[in-house]
């Protein structure tokens, strides 16, 4: 399974070289495109006051946070999280900074720069010349904002979690039908219990009528469009019922 960290932070500005902090970490788990439900949520120290401008975007104050860890006592668990999943962030080059300056300031080993992905970037290539902000992506896949008056580091690692979701292809991707019948009969037989097969197989009770007109149905109906000939079941099932006792 592909597993996969998205994070987000919240910050006292723009640029950790001209003295801003990190302020608050939050991750979301997901694996194989899926939340698992697992998170990591982190307020932090950010050893300086934090701008008037800065509390209007997330509404963190100096009194929220002055008892919070230091990053350096935070940075073992996060990394312990992330693990070796790729990291998607949005505009990941504005999270990557500051998870690298911090990172710097306390000598941990930084995240290499291959492991980050960029949302802003996928999306501007999937809507060029749009707005690609994270609100601007929420509105248009219909992800709800309600839940949301300010900013926040685990609430917009959520909202990407969807958005990137969605701009992987969405929650009702589309069927791959080059899969072998044998990957259907594995997941059947293993739905079914894992049970071994019969050795000595049922014969079929499928009429030759029945088998014509099923196989009618689907040419005239469902014609290339057909998941049973996907998966190659047509055929098997006018020749079942070819074999198949009258009456």
């Amino acid at each position: 399974m592909a597993r996969e960290i998205v994070l987000d932070t919240e910050t006292t500005g723009f640029d950790p070289r001209t003295g801003d902090r990190l302020i608050e970490v939050g991750c979301i788990e997901i694996l194989d495109l899926l939340p698992t439900g697992r998170t990591f949520h982190r307020f932090v120290n950010p050893e300086r006051l934090i701008p008037a401008d800065a509390i209007r975007v997330h509404g963190i104050t100096d009194d929220k946070v002055k008892d919070a860890p230091k990053f350096a006592q935070i940075v073992v668990d996060l990394m312990d999280f992330i693990g070796d999943a790729p990291v998607i962030a949005h505009n990941a080059q504005f999270d990557r900074n500051f998870i690298d300056h911090e990172c710097g300031r306390c000598g941990h080993p930084l995240l290499h720069e291959t492991r980050w992905i960029d949302t802003l970037q996928l999306a501007q290539k999937r809507f060029p010349g749009m707005a690609n902000s994270l609100d601007a992506l929420c509105k248009r896949y219909k992800i709800s904002l309600v839940d949301r008056t300010l900013h926040g580091a685990l609430i917009d690692a959520r909202l990407l979690a969807e958005v990137y979701l969605e701009l992987k292809g969405g929650k009702e991707r589309v069927l791959d039908l080059s899969s072998r019948r044998e990957s259907v009969a594995a997941a059947a037989h293993a739905a079914a219990g894992g049970y071994g097969l019969r050795p000595r197989p049922l014969a079929p009770r499928l009429h030759a009528s029945e088998g014509e007109a099923h196989a009618a149905f689907l040419a005239a109906t469902l014609k290339d469009l057909s998941l049973w000939e996907g998966y190659g079941l047509v055929a098997e099932a006018a020749t079942q019922g070819q074999a198949a006792p009258e009456g």
